[in-house]
This record gives C-alpha cells, sequence and structure tokens, in this order.
C-alpha cells in the first residue's frame, strides 16, 4: 500500500491578502516611523517628531486611529 500526497490546489491570480495576514501592529511595538508611513508621509525630522509627540500623547492608538 502506499501514502499518496494530497494535492495542492492550483495557483490562485487572487493577490489578496487573507485577514489573518492583517493587523495594525498596535499589538505590538509601534514606532514613529510606523506612524509618518501609515499617516503617508515621508520620513523626515519633522514628521518623525510629529509622530512622537503623537505617540507621547495618544500611545499606540494613534496608529489605529491612522487605518481602517
Amino acid at each position: 500500500m502506499s501514502a499518496t500526497q494530497p494535492e495542492s490546489p492550483p495557483p490562485s491570480d487572487d493577490t489578496t491578502t487573507p485577514d489573518a495576514l492583517l493587523h495594525t501592529g498596535s499589538d505590538g511595538e509601534v514606532s514613529a516611523e510606523d506612524l509618518v508611513l501609515a499617516a503617508g508621509r515621508d520620513i523626515t525630522p519633522e514628521t518623525l517628531a510629529w509622530a512622537e509627540r503623537k505617540l507621547e500623547q495618544e500611545g499606540p492608538a494613534a496608529l489605529d486611529k491612522l487605518l481602517p
């Protein structure tokens, strides 16, 4: 009796990210760079200072407020 391997599904053209892989990151460490990028801004000394102030005031929730 030979063991058979289950067939793998054919490749999919679907490029949607599975929900299990999507996260905002607020359950872990949130950096000023994360906040700047989530806001759609370039990383500059000014935007990093803005993000650091936001993180001091709001904590990791600042990232949740920017992301859907």
